[in-house]
């Protein structure tokens, strides 16, 4: 049986990485110690799902509470499993820009040190196994707020002439621009990953990902654009939309769309690769049209407040243009745009807050 490695398989796309190759007849290896909490409090604790996974899976889903900072236990981790590893898909992270800042070490040696340790080992144990990690659009740090935007009536839009019309694709540089630590962090990883492919002849890739969502994101203010808001809709708890007048635009992808991409890259790998990948114009929206659409859902108002500095590095517009993969994959297609994406979000959350 082939053996599949996920990080943070616990978290978002770790969990739907899980349920994705399990059903599928993988024996999948978890890795996940639950620091979402420490990052974001008891209320973003993945237990929850940790727990449905395990029940759900039971032989097929093996599950480690392990530290990806600890070099030692990794690497007895996949000494023991060693060829029998065929892919590692590594989503663990600290996720947020603002507690980056708080912690810049415990941020960076999450991010960067504990990617590193994951791709020695990779390397060491398993060379010919398929390496996908979850990188971020913020590897651009601020760069996109530099593009010509024009103010609409609900959102922040580039002019149709512009050469990101069709969202933002891998020529954009990441040099000189404002990252925020958790930018920097992270575009260390995205490096290491598309180093240990280019040097070493890995089959690596990093997916630089626009807003990734779905119904298992344990959802906070500083991380779960989409989760957090729905939630907030929900419950009638306070929502802060920072800055930008709440123009800002995100595409959103759901976390199955990425995990069947990262299958497709899985059955015919490449070295160091990067790819742009979200909702692109397929699925994106505002922040105000985003609110629109979950009060339209729950059938309440949500209760917002406006505050006007927004959040150091954040994207006024950002749209993944994802046609690289597609041209390199041209089987992977969207299962979910928006609307579907949060109406699932919905009914998931409504079963999952009202059973606390």
């Amino acid at each position: 049986m082939n053996t599949i490695i996920v990080t943070g398989s616990a978290g978002l796309i770790g969990s739907e990485s899980v349920r994705f190759f399990a059903d599928k007849g993988f024996h999948v290896v978890g890795i996940d110690n639950n620091m979402r909490a420490q990052f974001f409090g008891k209320s973003a604790s993945t237990e929850w799902n940790r727990d449905l996974l395990k029940n759900k899976y039971g032989n097929l889903y093996q599950h480690y509470n392990l530290d990806i900072r600890d070099r030692t236990k990794i690497e007895k981790l996949f000494k023991d499993y060693s060829t029998d590893i065929d892919l590692i898909i590594h989503t663990a992270a600290q996720p947020s820009h603002d507690w980056a800042a708080k912690d810049p070490h415990t941020d960076f040696t999450v991010n960067a040190n504990g990617t590193l340790n994951l791709l020695e080992a990779t390397r060491q144990f398993c060379p010919n196994s398929v390496f996908i990690f979850t990188s971020t659009n913020k590897v651009y740090g601020d760069t996109p707020n530099y593009m010509p935007l024009k103010e609409l009536e609900t959102r922040w839009e580039i002019d149709p002439s512009h050469q990101y019309a069709n969202g933002i694709d891998e020529s954009m540089t990441i040099d000189n621009s404002k990252h925020s630590l958790f930018g920097a962090s992270k575009v260390s990883a995205d490096i290491l990953v598309q180093e240990y492919g280019k040097y070493f002849g890995l089959k690596t890739a990093s997916f630089r990902g626009g807003c990734l969502t779905g119904p298992f994101h344990s959802g906070t203010q500083l991380h779960g654009f989409l989760a957090y808001l729905m939630k907030c809709t929900i419950m009638g708890e306070p929502y802060t939309i920072f800055g930008y007048k709440g123009k800002q635009v995100r595409d959103n992808i759901h976390s199955y769309d990425l995990v069947n991409a990262f299958y497709h890259f899985y059955q015919n790998p490449r070295s160091g690769e990067v790819y742009n990948i979200g909702g692109s114009r397929h699925s994106h929206c505002s922040m105000m049209e985003a609110i629109s659409l979950c009060e339209e859902i729950v059938g309440k108002k949500l209760q917002s407040v406006y505050a006007e500095n927004n959040r150091i590095g954040d994207h006024v517009w950002y749209v993944s243009d994802v046609r690289k993969f597609a041209a390199h994959y041209p089987q992977w297609k969207y299962k979910y745009n928006l609307v579907k994406i949060l109406e699932e979000m919905y009914n998931c959350q409504v079963s999952r807050l009202c059973t606390k």
